[in-house]
């Protein structure tokens, strides 16, 4: 995995030193993690130990995880990556902080991931958003998506309530 830049953006490596501003940014606010399949977190020691769980990741070579930093002021505003494969292809993620939602900042993110999965022979991408999650949503279809489907299916296996999910796919 390489790092990647756009031109407002840094996608790189997560680390350590990244828990605070992860913690501080997205991951322990109710309004980020609302359409995403994890609980906020409740401590930076949840951060931590999510840290410590995903870097040895980076030692696989299907691993696709950036941190997104902004170019101008170095600032840690989200995460995007490959969260599983689905019939060999790539299933993308994302989150950020909303205080910097609306300015095309995932847009720009996702497009960088989209052009390095193709470089690296993926032919098909996969990602999803619940439906009531309108801006990410439409960073999917700016970043050329085609809807396939929607579902309603439990969240995930810590939020068991019933939402409608969106699923799109890219194919090259």
């Amino acid at each position: 995995m390489r790092e990647l830049e756009t031109e407002r953006l840094r996608l790189r490596r997560l680390c350590k030193d990244d828990a605070q501003a992860m913690f501080n940014n997205w991951a322990s606010n109710p309004n980020v993690t609302k359409y995403l399949e994890w609980q906020p977190h409740e401590n930076i020691d949840v951060t931590k130990a999510y840290l410590d769980y995903i870097l040895p990741e980076y030692d696989k070579p299907d691993c696709y995880r950036w941190g997104i930093e902004r170019k101008s002021d170095g600032i840690l505003m989200g995460a995007i990556d490959v969260v599983r494969f689905k019939k060999g292809c790539p299933v993308i993620g994302y989150s950020s902080g909303e205080s910097f939602w609306g300015n095309g900042y995932m847009t720009e993110a996702c497009k960088a991931v989209i052009e390095e999965l193709f470089a690296d022979g993926y032919k098909t991408i996969f990602i999803s958003a619940m439906k009531d999650n309108i801006g990410s949503n439409r960073v999917i279809e700016k970043c050329g998506f085609k809807f396939v489907k929607s579902i309603e299916e439990k969240m995930s296996y810590c939020k068991p309530e019933i939402v409608t999910k969106n699923y799109y796919r890219l194919d090259r």
